[in-house]
């Protein structure tokens, strides 16, 4: 039995999807509103007897308990596997004792700094105290925070002193140099003693997205004190770049919103969730990384917009940040963001901050309005132009915006902004058409590299830059291995761990193993299919529900559904061999299956006891050979497809009958009338891929 398959029997997907979503029972299924959209009419049904949820509404999507716990939480499926894992109680993966312990040491750092953060908190509210009274002042009547929000974030005061938070953590039992370690204390190089980092400053927590404390920000009190404003440095728990303030509160909002706000500063941030708006997040000062962008897009925002400075650095970071997001977020070939990038600017260069405070009706107008990627760029370059531009500084331009407006919109719309920007550059709208087709030849000859999730360790952290800050920061390995999918640049092998057996496969999934490995070794099938679907079924408008891509929903078997998404990733990205992503970026408890799939194919073949036997095998080969006929290998993995295809609209099929059932028990006419419609296309459906199926497989 795998690792999933030992989790699964301990779960029961009911009691797992109800305590999130209130189910209610049906005949043999459960049913409730589907949580990935608004709906009036109950469309998401859980099977019981399969262990299997789907929604028949919008969504059209459909899985396990795994792919329910992705979908719902935003977890890649190594967080998945290793939240459901410690919910039944199964051993995910096995630590060696220097993995071990390194987890257990950033444990305690950031228990240190949840320690930390409490005595900066209780501190701001030391009456006795006249430093962190006037802190407190400056908390509620300068920056305009209430009670609720200085609870709610842990803002806290660091009082003037040398070693204040450094004799607290000694105290009660921290090490000198995991305190250091931590970012709380240095040792200073004349004397070698040690000294509190944070001292007379206004302290904000800064938590990772599960909401542990992993650094500080520290803004003076003192106007004569430098800097003004003080972070954490590079710790093994945290890198700012690679961290949005604010995420823990407002992953659930932008989730339910499918929208995230991204501001410069925290205390842009704390002043938005005030005020209701708890979509904001903070990039904290630094330039937009993808791994920022990562831990938001695609996973949960469709819609994110930039609202930093308006002066002109705060511009050059918005455009630095739109052209991560156009190199990290295109979905297809044709170079499109998967999602719509907008742009806030303030009027009278005001920061979010002051602006949410006098008028937080103008905020929500201005989010709601936020310029187009392709409106921000024209106007940003065409204000930069000389007074008299010549053509060859309007064609610059051009060439520069082209990439960034091609990437950011959607075709009913490229059109109209060429033509914007032709107006704004006086140049001929041919000239820009033109620039514009060979744009899009360049984005389809160079496949986008896609976003990845972020990398995290086992205990869900980033692993950091370097180790000792106060050194420069040698190349990274994270300690832990690669996890599923590790996608940064400076990936290091995975040490040697045990694994478990691939569980033996039902013969849906060996044809399901089968095509994998063919569309791994040959990727060109993989679009063959998709033509396939499309030429059976396209000419049928009634058959649409059908014909969607193909991919993870076709296989069955949760492993193979995982290295389906390893598959799909790696066709994105053009820096690796298929093979080696996929070997590079899968999960230790997925390293049995992967073994099975990535396995000689004709010794796969052999070992099916169900197949050909050898000698039948080569009675077969020498028939087609004395035949003459040219036999194409990819017509096998094409009908294998189809029949995949079939075998899952069979199921839709199956489980839409006793929706159906249930609906006509409780006198819902129409709903059993739809549900009716939707069996009699699946079934046509199924009738049309089967007789292609056979027409493709007697080619082989």
């Amino acid at each position: 039995m795998s690792v999933t398959d030992d989790i699964k029997a301990r779960l029961d997907i009911v009691s797992y999807i109800n305590q999130y979503v209130p189910l209610k029972k049906q005949g043999k299924y459960y049913k409730a509103p589907c949580p990935f959209h608004g709906e009036k009419t109950p469309s998401f049904v859980v099977n019981e007897d399969r262990q299997s949820w789907r929604c028949f509404g919008a969504c059209a999507e459909g899985g396990d308990i795994f792919s329910f716990a992705q979908k719902y939480h935003g977890w890649d499926f190594k967080e998945a596997l290793r939240e459901l894992g410690d919910l039944a109680g199964v051993e995910v993966r096995k630590q060696s004792p220097e993995q071990k312990k390194a987890a257990e040491r950033n444990d305690l750092l950031r228990g240190m700094l949840n320690e930390a953060a409490g005595a900066f908190h209780r501190k701001l509210y030391d009456t006795k105290d006249t430093g962190a009274v006037e802190a407190l002042r400056y908390a509620k009547e300068k920056r305009g925070l209430s009670d609720e929000t200085i609870a709610a974030f842990g803002i806290g005061y660091a009082p003037p002193g040398w070693n204040n938070m450094l004799g607290y953590l000694t105290e009660i039992g921290y090490a000198e140099d995991d305190i250091i370690t931590a970012g709380l204390a240095l040792r200073s190089e004349r004397t070698g003693k040690l000294y509190d980092r944070f001292r007379n400053r206004f302290m904000v927590p800064i938590r990772d997205q599960r909401g542990r404390a992993v650094g500080f920000g520290g803004r003076i009190l003192d106007p004569d004190d430098k800097p003004k404003y003080m972070n954490s440095p590079q710790t093994p728990v945290f890198d700012k770049s690679k961290l949005l303030f604010g995420l823990d509160l407002a992953k659930d909002p932008i989730r339910d919103g499918e929208t995230a706000v991204i501001v410069e500063g925290y205390m842009d941030a704390i002043t938005a969730h005030q005020a209701g708006f708890t979509n904001v997040v903070a990039q904290m000062g630094t330039a937009m990384t993808d791994t920022q962008l990562g831990l938001i897009a695609p996973k949960w925002a469709k819609r994110i917009v930039l609202a930093l400075d308006s002066d002109a650095a705060g511009q050059n970071a918005t455009l630095r940040s739109l052209e991560v997001a156009r190199d990290a977020l295109k979905a297809d070939y044709s170079g499109r963001m998967q999602v719509d990038m907008r742009v806030l600017q303030i009027p009278d260069a005001k920061d979010p901050d002051d602006l949410i405070r006098e008028n937080p009706d103008g905020w929500q107008t201005l989010v709601d309005n936020a310029m187009t990627v392709a409106d921000f760029l024209i106007g940003m370059e065409v204000a930069q132009l000389p007074q008299n531009p010549t053509v060859q500084d309007r064609e610059a331009v051009a060439r520069r915006v082209m990439p960034l407006l091609l990437a950011t919109e959607n075709n009913l719309y490229q059109k109209d902004n060429v033509q914007k920007l032709a107006m704004r550059l006086l140049l001929p709208e041919s000239d820009l058409m033109r620039l514009a087709t060979e744009q899009v030849k360049i984005n389809q000859a160079r496949p986008p590299k896609r976003i990845k999730p972020p990398v995290l360790d086992d205990d869900g952290d980033m692993p950091p830059p370097r180790t000792d800050f106060d050194e420069a920061p040698p190349p990274v390995a994270d300690e832990d291995g690669p996890p599923p999918r590790d996608y940064g640049d400076d990936v290091q092998p995975a040490q040697a761990q045990p694994v478990r057996r691939a569980a033996s496969l039902t013969n849906d999934a060996k044809v399901e193993a089968h095509l994998l490995h063919g569309l791994i070794h040959h990727p060109d099938v993989y679009y063959r299919v998709n033509g396939k679907l499309h030429e059976v079924l396209l000419n049928n408008e009634t058959l649409a529900p059908a014909l969607v891509p193909f991919g993870v929903e076709d296989f069955s078997r949760t492993e193979l559904r995982e290295l389906m998404v390893l598959y799909m990733e790696a066709l994105e990205q053009d820096d690796m061999d298929i093979t080696a992503y996929i070997l590079t970026y899968t999960d230790d408890a997925l390293t049995a299956e992967l073994e099975m799939v990535l396995e000689d194919r004709m010794q796969a073949i052999m070992q099916d006891e169900k197949r050909v036997a050898r000698g039948d095998l080569a009675r077969v080969m020498e028939k087609i050979q004395r035949s003459g006929v040219i036999v194409d290998p990819r017509s096998d993995l094409i009908a294998r497809a189809l029949r995949m295809r079939c075998r899952r609209l069979m199921r839709e099929r199956e489980e839409l009958r006793l929706v159906q059932m249930n609906a006509t028990r409780s006198g819902d006419h129409d709903e059993a009338d739809t549900c009716a419609d939707r069996i009699d296309r699946l079934a046509r459906a199924v009738h049309l891929l089967e007789i292609e199926e056979k027409q493709v497989a007697s080619l082989y």
